[in-house]
């Protein structure tokens, strides 16, 4: 049978998801009755040639019960993971006897501020680095421990006792300097368009954020919020499994998490968001 280029795009048209209009709310987020959550603010000076002038968490596009979940940590079942990750960070483990508290005591204190700053250029390593990527130099360096799966349950959940550290402070990732250079990639990926669907980043959380695709609500696809508690899959999800998912969901093959890809794409994507609070663990659908 022969195709023809109209053959073509009109399937490529009813393989596309459809977008329909509906906006954000306009509730505020505030943790435990004390942790007010910035959740709105000015975009960052590197987005002004995207039409975009302010940015929003994700948040404000779940349902007001979801909402709710995120607004006590006795209701958030992400903190489970959290209270998990304290006893593995008190917890001697590998060759060298250590523990996460050998080293950093009392994550309240010496993790404070981390996440709002991560992805972050290495000196050392002359690369950028990712929280993951340093739990596992810690652990394979520093304990003689294995070093976890990059996307598995137990990153997500030491991500998310890392994480919770910083809540309510803004996220202030540096793209000047060394970490130019991964940053201008990560752009480059997120407007390259993949897969069968020949879809970028941004022609959903860019170009129809706040419209609807099928039974979801497009957010701006911000990383503040990760690690994410969803209700689809009932589970801690990492943003490098959020990545894989969305791009798998163009229908093209994945990188792999921790992959240099992936984390140039996190840097750039963390930047978007400058200014809005840390606010992981966080619930979505």
């Amino acid at each position: 049978m022969k195709r023809t280029a109209g053959t073509v795009l009109a399937a490529v048209l009813l393989a596309a998801p459809a977008f329909v209009a509906a906006d954000p709310d306009d509730d505020t987020l505030v943790v435990n009755g004390e942790i007010e959550i910035t959740t709105k603010t000015a975009a960052p000076a590197h987005m002004q040639d995207t039409g975009i002038e302010t940015i929003m968490s994700g948040w404000h596009f779940r349902e007001d019960e979801t909402q709710a979940l995120q607004m006590d940590d006795f209701d958030n079942t992400g903190m489970i993971f959290v209270e998990r990750a304290q006893e593995v960070w008190d917890t001697p483990e590998g060759s060298a006897g250590k523990s996460c508290a050998s080293c950093h005591d009392d994550p309240a204190e010496s993790m404070r501020g981390v996440r709002a700053v991560y992805p972050k250029w290495d000196d050392d390593r002359q690369e950028v680095k990712t929280i993951a990527m340093q739990v596992n130099e810690c652990r394979s360096e520093r304990m003689g421990a294995e070093p976890y799966k990059y996307d598995s349950a137990p990153m997500a959940a030491m991500e998310a006792l890392i994480t919770v550290q910083s809540r309510g402070m803004p996220m202030n990732v540096a793209i000047d300097g060394p970490a130019r250079e991964t940053w201008e990639k990560g752009k480059e990926i997120y407007y390259t368009r993949y897969g069968q669907l020949q879809l970028a980043c941004a022609n959903c959380h860019e170009d129809n954020y706040g419209n609807m695709i099928r039974a979801d609500h497009l957010s701006q696809g911000q990383t503040n919020g990760f690690p994410v508690y969803r209700l689809k899959n009932t589970k801690l999800n990492t943003v490098h499994g959020r990545f894989k998912g969305c791009i798998r969901d163009t229908r093209a093959e994945t990188f792999a998490p921790g992959s240099p890809e992936l984390v140039a794409l996190e840097l750039y994507v963390a930047s978007r968001g400058n200014g809005l609070s840390v606010e992981g663990p966080s619930v979505r659908n």
